[in-house]
């Protein structure tokens, strides 16, 4: 049987639709093609924006910023010892936007102006750093994205 070039060209297409079938079905069904969202409760978050709004405008407003570098024993958090000279309490969140299972939270409280956050807790990529604390009855809130 000799095939004609319209022939042909509906085989192409057959096969490369059928190609593209098997490549959604194999990266739907494999659990290292994951497609997570980065926030779970969304709607719940979106709600909650105004009041994360407020924190975040409380630390654009300070005149002395907390600094988060990375350095070789794992990621420094530095609080101006001027502007925060008693005890701060608070978390920093770490946000690992290609998995989920990465993500934690690191509670502290601490009247030195450091907090380090040990690199045996991170794996290498991209982060988002988000730095919450309370002084003085006072929220506020800083974020940062980082390559570890």
């Amino acid at each position: 049987m000799k095939l004609n070039w319209g022939t042909s060209i509906v085989i192409a297409f057959g096969a490369f639709i059928a190609f593209i079938g098997y490549f959604i079905v194999k990266v739907q069904s494999n659990s290292a093609y994951d497609n997570e969202l980065v926030v779970e409760e969304y709607y719940k978050k979106d709600a909650a924006y105004s009041a994360e709004f407020n924190k975040f405008q409380n630390a654009q407003s300070l005149s002395l910023k907390p600094t988060i570098v990375k350095t070789q024993a794992g990621v420094l958090v530095t609080f101006p010892k001027k502007q925060f000279p008693k005890t701060l309490e608070g978390k920093v969140s770490l946000y690992r936007p290609s998995a989920k299972k990465l993500d934690f939270e690191h509670p502290f409280q601490t009247q030195d102006s450091t907090l380090l956050i040990p690199k045996q807790e991170f794996a290498g990529g991209n982060w988002d750093i988000v730095l919450y604390w309370i002084y003085d009855g006072k929220e506020y809130l800083l974020k940062q994205k980082m390559y570890l």
